[in-house]
């Protein structure tokens, strides 16, 4: 494959290679974008960024749903040498007001459903932003103006592309900036840790404003000239007719996600791994949080289908590591092998473990952030001769496979003793009753911390505190085993669907 390391560059050549070929479908509308119709529309949507007067760098920010323009703004800013600013639709208005004014943009375009919404946020701004309103699929109500040309250069790999901002889980979010050379990075990694073809097609139902969704989902397809299946947003109750209408061969799919479709597996019209309606359909991926070995056992015993663990960062243009496909060994537990970077573990004083010895996982590669904007002190604590230092805790096996244990902020330390809130985490999955789970270390006089765990319960199950303590005693032992479980209808979720465990103890406090 060649090494395409702008965007406009992948655009460009499969244009020229490909040019009939689909690389966007909107089901919603029924439309299809082919790779010569979408450099059309970077080249349309070049006149109107001039027209705005957007000069090179400038930062254009969107407040959308997943859809069929949603997709073109989001890789024609980009290709057209501005930088993209996604915004989160489901984060707070304090987080939202943050991104927006710390970003420096210009212009956001914004979906009717989100308006009054963005319209309170810049009242706290006190900078002008052009806002446009914007149908996901249909486009924007351009302003009028004139025409003018800003003669804006095609992009180079080191130009900036991306300015994504972490989900803000504790304090405020920050924005890691990305270049063109690392977002096709993102994309090469997971077209080649996946073994992606033209022939491949993903069914993409993450948020594009999240680093899933934009990189494996978008970025690789067309990194490998392959193509995309792009509804507004997810339906358990669709996935699979999605998936057997526009005959998809993949998916990146969040443990959340898995479980709502593992709930609802015996409604589908579908005998999986026999149906031909779903024969391209070659596998799933897990990423954004950790996947209890329980519920890959349970996907792969009901779908028939080989269910992928990985592991992505914002701040590495999405995966860094994955489990190889069947034939080669897959590890439960395990995010695979590094793909397309280099992964080190290290301990305390930056020198690497042992195989089994658990540190901090460090990246290399042309992946990486450039640096956190408007942040040196982050940049600087996170980024040392070249390497990233990710935060997150985990060991490598003998055979190389990483292992994530939890993240330096979130261990438990209870009495002196490290607990990862994984080790509850998988336990209380293997009960039947539970959709979510995560433990989390609360203040104590005692102990320094005590472990606690929240959870929420599948539709139509009951279980009291006293029996999920006691199986979960017999999974962690009594020292590790929470002193109290708090029952919730929704645990807090970044725009992934991961748990965000560093907001649970105010959960707790503000709930009882």
């Amino acid at each position: 494959m060649l090494p395409m390391q702008t965007i406009r560059a992948c655009i460009e050549h499969h244009a020229q290679t490909s040019a009939s070929r689909t690389f966007l479908i909107a089901p919603g509308t029924s439309r299809r974008l082919s790779y010569a119709e979408l450099k059309v529309a970077v080249d349309d949507l070049a006149v109107e960024l001039d027209r705005l007067g957007l000069e090179k760098g400038a930062k254009v920010a969107f407040l959308l749903n997943n859809g069929y323009w949603t997709t073109q703004l989001f890789l024609g800013v980009m290709a057209n040498n501005r930088i993209i600013v996604p915004l989160n639709a489901v984060a707070g208005k304090v987080q939202l007001r943050h991104v927006l004014d710390h970003s420096d943009t210009e212009v956001v375009f914004v979906a009717p459903e989100f308006r009054e919404k963005l319209a309170e946020i810049m009242q706290a701004i006190d900078r002008t932003i052009r806002v446009i309103e914007t149908d996901d699929d249909s486009g924007p109500d351009w302003p009028a103006g004139e025409t003018k040309s800003m003669s804006i250069a095609s992009p180079e790999a080191g130009d900036t592309a991306l300015l994504l901002y972490t989900s803000g889980s504790t304090g405020v979010p920050k924005g890691a900036i990305l270049s063109h050379n690392a977002v096709t990075s993102g994309g090469r990694n997971v077209a080649e840790g996946h073994q992606l073809s033209a022939d491949d097609r993903a069914l993409c139902v993450l948020p594009v404003y999240h680093i899933n969704g934009a990189m494996v989902t978008v970025s690789a397809p067309l990194y490998s000239g392959g193509s995309v299946v792009m509804p507004n947003r997810f339906s358990a109750s669709t996935y699979w007719s999605l998936a057997a209408e526009y005959q998809c061969s993949w998916s990146s799919i969040v443990p959340t996600i898995i479980k709502y479709l593992l709930d609802r597996a015996d409604q589908e019209p579908y005998e999986f791994g026999k149906d031909q309606r779903l024969k391209n359909f070659r596998f799933a991926r897990s990423a954004s949080s950790p996947l209890a070995a329980v519920t890959l056992e349970q996907w792969e015993s009901v779908f028939r289908l080989p269910m992928i663990e990985t592991l992505g960062l914002t701040e590495t243009a999405g995966t860094v590591s994955t489990n190889p496909l069947p034939p080669q060994p897959r590890k439960p537990g395990s995010v695979g092998l590094a793909c397309g970077n280099e992964i080190i573990i290290v301990d305390d004083a930056r020198q690497e473990c042992s195989p089994t010895v658990v540190g901090e996982l460090v990246i290399r590669g042309s992946n990486l952030l450039d640096s956190y904007y408007k942040n040196p002190e982050a940049t600087d604590a996170s980024i040392v001769d070249g390497w990233f230092y990710t935060g997150d805790l985990g060991m490598k096996d003998k055979d190389g496979y990483i292992f994530i244990t939890g993240r330096i902020k979130e261990l438990i330390i209870r009495g002196g003793e490290n607990i990862a809130p994984r080790e509850i985490d998988d336990v209380l999955y293997q009960h039947q009753a539970i959709l979510e789970a995560a433990a989390v270390g609360v203040d104590d006089d005692t102990y320094g911390q005590e472990v606690v765990a929240c959870v929420v319960l599948r539709e139509g199950y009951q279980c009291s505190e006293q029996e999920l303590l006691e199986f979960c005693e017999s999974g962690v032992g009594k020292y590790k085993c929470p002193k109290s479980i708090y029952f919730f209808d929704d645990l807090p979720k970044g725009p992934s669907g991961k748990i965000l465990r560093l907001k649970l103890p105010e959960l707790i406090k503000n709930h009882w």
